[in-house]
């Protein structure tokens, strides 16, 4: 025998702006109806509804014997205050809503309803929440925004069937300790904007589940590393909040969320780390005198596994280049820091393709999709200094693209307008990749920056493109590093900073990994499939300086307080 279950779904009552009803108790047909029905549903909304609500003094007490609703929607009725404790015998209820009402107060006697799942009081003037909702173990969402809430109950954690929480738009100064409990397995919502939250607990690790935090308009100082940890995180918001770390600060007002997630995850290296280097310090003092032979030799095993940065001052270099700033680039792009790098091998197999994908990543990344910096790199070999960094009209700014030809900005822009038209057609999608996503960042400008050689050239086309120039190659021996922002001259150092760092990586990488030379017959192969890869990773930053029309200096990349927030594993030479 086969068994068929059958569920009706019954519509819901609803109450028009038409209905002509007064106050008196007659005058509500739409229970009536619903008793008479056996239905599960009720909506009561709008004026007429709040017109009797007024009349009666609150709802009638008609609506708790309706013992079979399982959807109860009270809204937009400004004149419902209260709710009657008499709600404890709708038992069947599994979802209720009574938002934007002027309810100041909630009866104990919610936490009856066993059976509720969505518990809607939204757009209300509550101060406070009964502790027995902490009582509704079936609940799945919590919607209590818009209030006047300045504490959440305890115990939320025995909601463990939780998915959404909405406590945005309150005066709340802490979150419960239990609201990051690993009990909450399944919350994957956690909204909690403009109220006046101080701290995040690092315990929100164990909320495995979460995909959404919205913790924007707040007063945190602080994001905690262990945010990183979480598994399924997508979307984070904490816009608003005056962070003690400032770059971290300018990433959430502008970067999406693996950018954030992983400059957190990055401190938090940084601190372990640090702290192993600490640790490792006091244990060195400790056994100076008592270092073995042997121990003497590890160390000097660990010193040569270092990455070295060599800084070549400006004072040490007699070919020094620099970089005059025009007084326009202030109203469009005003930040620049330039350096020479030199030693970097990028003959050996795929070492010129892994620096590329690196620029990539970081302009994802530290750069928040260019929006904060942009990072170009030129073979110092094809630029003729000095070099001028000014704005152009877009019609009168000339380039020749990476792999394009000659044009103006006006024409570029307009190229790559349609090429990214034409590929959301084809892709059939809303986002497009490359150059193309770059377009808005130049949206109303009436003046385009660019750098200009001695030749008159334009060498770079922040944030948009390089020049075909200066494009570097397997031959490249010396490179020269710009990047720009609209941001701030810190913003400028912190990615070249990371950018140097990165490529001291990947030379120490080359170095040990000795691949074959010209693998995309560029370089030449070798016989017997070796190559003769330095021996050495260490990179040479030769000082750039910027000036002004007037040649008073602006800034010289690196300086003493420079390079200094790399890892642990780069040694520094001044």
């Amino acid at each position: 025998m086969v068994t068929v279950e059958v569920t009706y779904v019954v519509d819901p009552v609803r109450v028009t702006e038409a209905c002509g009803c007064d106050g008196n108790m007659e005058a509500w047909v739409e229970i009536e109806k619903a008793a008479s029905e056996k239905r599960r549903e009720l909506v009561l909304q709008g004026n007429s509804v709040d017109k009797r609500i007024s009349s009666n003094g609150g709802l009638p007490g008609s609506i708790y014997s309706l013992a079979l609703l399982n959807y109860l929607e009270v809204s937009q009725c400004p004149s419902l205050t209260e709710l009657h404790v008499d709600i404890q015998k709708l038992t069947h209820l599994q979802s209720l809503i009574l938002c934007r009402n002027k309810l100041s107060s909630v009866p104990n006697v919610i936490g009856s309803l066993r059976a509720l799942k969505v518990l809607d009081l939204s757009v209300n003037n509550l101060k406070a929440l009964p502790e027995e909702v902490a009582q509704l173990a079936e609940l799945t969402t919590l919607n209590v925004s818009c209030n006047k809430l300045e504490a959440l109950p305890d115990g939320l954690s025995n909601c463990h069937k939780l998915s959404t929480i909405n406590i945005s738009k309150n005066n709340i100064a802490s979150l419960p300790a239990d609201i990051c409990s690993e009990k909450l397995d399944l919350l994957s919502s956690l909204v909690a904007s403009d109220n006046s939250i101080e701290e995040l607990s690092g315990d929100v690790s164990s909320l495995g589940a979460l995909k959404v935090l919205d913790l924007s308009n707040n007063k945190l100082k602080e994001i905690p590393i262990e945010l990183a940890d979480c598994p399924k995180l997508k979307e984070i918001n904490f816009k608003g909040n005056k962070l003690n770390d400032k770059r971290l600060e300018k990433m959430v007002n502008g970067c999406q969320t693996k950018s954030i997630l992983d400059y957190i995850r990055g401190k938090g290296r940084e601190k372990q780390g640090a702290g192993k280097v600490d640790m490792d310090k006091k244990k060195r003092q400790g056994k100076k005198k008592d270092k073995q032979p042997e121990e003497k030799e590890e160390d000097d095993v660990e010193d040569l596994n270092k990455m070295i940065v060599r800084v070549l001052h400006v004072s040490d270099s007699p070919a020094t280049l620099t970089v005059t700033v025009g007084a326009d680039v202030k109203d469009v792009r005003p930040y620049l820091v330039c350096c020479v790098v030199r030693g970097f091998n990028l003959k050996p197999g795929n070492a010129l393709k892994r620096f590329l994908v690196a620029q990539t990543k970081l302009h994802d990344e530290i750069c928040c999709k260019r929006t904060t910096a942009t990072i170009a790199s030129h073979d110092m070999q094809l630029l003729k200094g000095p070099l001028v960094y000014d704005v152009k009209p877009p019609t009168k700014l000339k380039v020749v693209p990476l792999g394009r030809k000659e044009m103006t900005a006006v024409e570029l822009i307009r190229l790559l307008q349609l090429e990214a038209d034409e590929l959301r057609k084809q892709k059939k999608r809303q986002n497009v990749t490359g150059l193309h996503k770059y377009l808005q960042l130049l949206q109303g400008k009436p003046f385009y920056p660019c750098l200009v050689d001695a030749e008159g050239d334009v060498v770079s086309f922040p944030p948009i493109t390089n020049s075909e120039k200066t494009k570097i190659r397997k031959t490249t021996k010396e490179i020269f590093l710009e990047v720009t922002s609209a941001t701030s001259l810190q913003t400028c150092k912190d990615v070249m900073d990371t950018l140097i760092e990165k490529m001291a990586e990947l030379n120490k990488f080359t170095a040990e990994h000795r691949e074959e030379e010209g693998s995309d017959g560029e370089g030449g192969a070798l016989q017997g499939g070796t190559s003769p890869c330095q021996t050495s990773s260490e990179l040479i930053i030769q000082q750039v300086r910027t000036v002004d029309q007037d040649g008073n200096l602006k800034v010289a990349y690196p300086s003493k307080t420079d390079l200094s927030k790399v890892m642990s594993n780069v040694t520094v030479i001044w």
